[in-house]
């Protein structure tokens, strides 16, 4: 008997939790939820990138990038190959069979496209397709202009005044693309040279991206950090393709058929863009850090842009 009723005795001088001790609970948490909301503001620089990656929303900027790339400038790419010399269509080939991993039947499918004739394609395409399909690659541009100016904490550009860059930058990023394969191969000298060169020309064309993207609201030399990671991302991740992709598309190929190519370049365009909305979101970090803005003459204070 005394011991069922020790509990209840036990109960009876221990009080239950009143309003008083409630309330006390809830403080404590909203100040510990708000010591945690600002713990990374106060360390320098991680807490800062982390505070950035937040902001810009990383994964969903990289999917629409990825999406637009894949859906309307390789396309686009296409098209202007199809038009093209047979050196030029060779070279697209070749950039399409590095980039994405491209063997077997994936690759006789892009080369048997390529092949066609002028005629043939033109009758194809038609003037309004190719025309559609290129101002609809625009829609890459526009994304990536978004993503420079989250970055950056920009307003958004008019886009009367945004129109023509959007070209231009759809036109650069395309010749880029063909130009990669002999640069990453060193123009014949190998991968000592290949390597720096492809180093520096991803490093120049993302320096010059942001300057145009932007409209010229932010200094070249603020922009260089971004453009230093971007370059070393490209180079990085041009290294890792050459091993995982081949062996990923083949596989996915066998799985899934045609699809595969899709699902595995969708994927891979993803982790690309991951890396360049990466990079240039710290390279902003980078160039606001004390160190280095006094040296690029960054501009942190707000509005001042």
């Amino acid at each position: 008997m005394t011991e069922s009723t020790e509990p209840l005795r036990r109960a009876e001088q221990d009080p239950s939790p009143g309003p008083g001790r409630w309330d006390a609970a809830k403080a404590r948490a909203a100040r510990l939820a708000e010591t945690a909301k600002g713990a990374p503001e106060r360390i320098p620089l991680v807490g800062r990138a982390v505070s950035n990656l937040i902001r810009v929303n990383l994964l969903d900027n990289a999917t629409r990038l990825a999406a637009q790339a894949f859906l309307s400038a390789l396309p686009a790419l296409f098209v202007i190959a199809v038009f093209a010399p047979a050196t030029l269509k060779h070279s697209v080939t070749g950039s399409l069979r590095d980039q994405l991993g491209l063997e077997g039947t994936a690759q006789q499918q892009v080369q048997q496209l390529m092949s066609t004739p002028a005629d043939g394609a033109a009758q194809s395409f038609g003037v309004l397709g190719a025309v559609v399909t290129l101002a609809s690659a625009t829609a890459l541009s526009r994304a990536l202009q978004r993503v420079c100016e989250r970055a950056w904490e920009m307003p958004k550009n008019s886009a009367r005044l945004a129109l023509w860059r959007w070209v231009v930058w759809l036109l650069g990023w395309l010749v880029f693309l063909v130009v990669q394969v002999p640069l990453r191969k060193g123009f014949g000298a190998g991968p000592w040279l290949g390597v720096p060169l492809l180093f520096l020309a991803s490093t120049g064309v993302w320096w010059w991206t942001q300057h145009l993207l932007l409209g010229g609201r932010i200094r070249w030399y603020p922009l260089l950090p971004g453009a230093v990671l971007c370059g070393v991302g490209e180079v990085c991740l041009g290294v890792a393709s050459q091993v995982y992709l081949p062996h990923a598309m083949t596989t996915s190929v066998e799985k899934f058929g045609p699809y595969g190519v899709v699902f595995t370049a969708l994927s891979w365009l993803i982790v690309l863009f991951s890396a360049v909305t990466l990079a240039l979101v710290l390279g902003r970090v980078l160039a606001e850090e004390p160190v280095l803005s006094r040296y690029l003459g960054t501009r942190t204070e707000p509005g001042r842009w």
